[in-house]
């Protein structure tokens, strides 16, 4: 039996939170130097990665330059850092519901994605609060929409990572969410919606189709207003497909409020337009602590604006 390679610490610092690039070289290939390797795989212009050499920014285990003409060796690592896009500030807020030795429990607000990914880096959860909280081996066990507010569990510990993200994909982690939406008096609830749910990649909005179900939400309906005909709902999700929650009630006739994707994907909105979030928060979080064995639960503080002020939400 083959063993794998064990990888090592990566040699980059971080740059303003986020990780370096980490790239190990296959097993097998035609490519006579690393610089070839990294052309093709990173689809990046062959001047850009020449440059990236050039300046010494592409390092091997032991911190020193790759230099241009290095020959390619199968396993070897590199890393790099990209270049950091221009980003504009998410005006809100992260507040910490919990710290320990193991764990970082964020209440995070709308529009800030959890972790790095595509053009969201340094604005994010998990950046913002390694920098500010000077934990930079900080680790997320788990991610909520960028679009969605509420309860995300980091872990301060590399080595316990695996144990808490082993809750949430054993599903021991009771989890419980608000959303706002239309109140529509016909809707028998309380009730669980079963389906199954397909995300396609590079495609925005998920779907719903025939098939044995995987994802499975209970809704119930918290109260609701005559004055504006909208309810406020209480969702617990006990599988965790990609936009479960906005899918389902979004099948039920009551779609949330925000919501850019369902029924409609509208256009695109400017990176700086921070008005009527996605009315759905992350309101609680259960679980027995696997390092610990505490039982904890922890609870968001936010409000969802459009139940607590609909023109304000709606800039009427």
């Amino acid at each position: 039996m083959t063993r794998s390679r064990r990888v090592p610490p990566a040699p980059l610092p971080q740059r303003e939170g986020v990780d370096p690039v980490r790239v190990r070289l296959p097993g097998d290939g035609a490519w006579a130097t690393v610089r070839e390797h990294l052309t093709h795989r990173l689809s990046a212009d062959a001047a850009v990665i020449a440059e990236m050499f050039e300046q010494g920014r592409i390092v091997a285990a032991d911190g020193r330059p790759v230099a241009p003409d290095a020959p390619y060796v199968p396993g070897m690592f590199v890393w790099f850092h990209r270049d950091l896009p221009t980003e504009v500030p998410v005006p809100f807020a992260i507040e910490i519901v919990h710290r320990d030795d193991h764990l970082v429990v964020a209440d995070k607000p709308h529009f800030l994605a959890t972790v790095p990914r595509g053009s969201h880096v340094t604005e994010t959860a998990l950046a913002r609060l390694r920098r500010d909280l000077g934990l930079p081996a900080l680790g997320a066990a788990h991610r909520l929409d960028r679009l969605t507010a509420g309860l995300v569990l980091f872990t301060v510990r590399p080595e316990e990572r695996g144990a808490y993200q082993s809750l949430f994909a054993d599903r021991r982690v009771r989890k419980e969410y608000e959303a706002i939406a239309p109140h529509d008096p016909g809707l028998a609830l309380p009730r669980t919606v079963r389906s199954r749910i397909v995300k396609e990649r590079g495609v925005l909005a998920a779907y719903e189709t025939d098939g044995e179900p995987n994802a499975v939400t209970r809704v119930e309906l918290a109260e609701h207003r005559r004055s504006d005909g909208l309810g406020r709902y209480r969702l617990t999700p006990t599988t965790g497909q990609t936009h479960q929650l906005r899918v389902h009630m979004n099948a039920l006739g009551v779609p949330l409020l925000g919501d850019p994707l369902y029924p409609v994907v509208t256009g695109p909105v400017p990176p700086d337009d921070f008005r009527r979030p996605l009315q759905l928060l992350a309101r609680t979080l259960e679980f027995t602590d696997p390092i610990t064995r505490t039982e904890h639960r922890f609870r968001s503080t936010r409000t969802l604006d459009a139940w607590s002020s609909y023109p304000r939400w709606a800039g009427q």
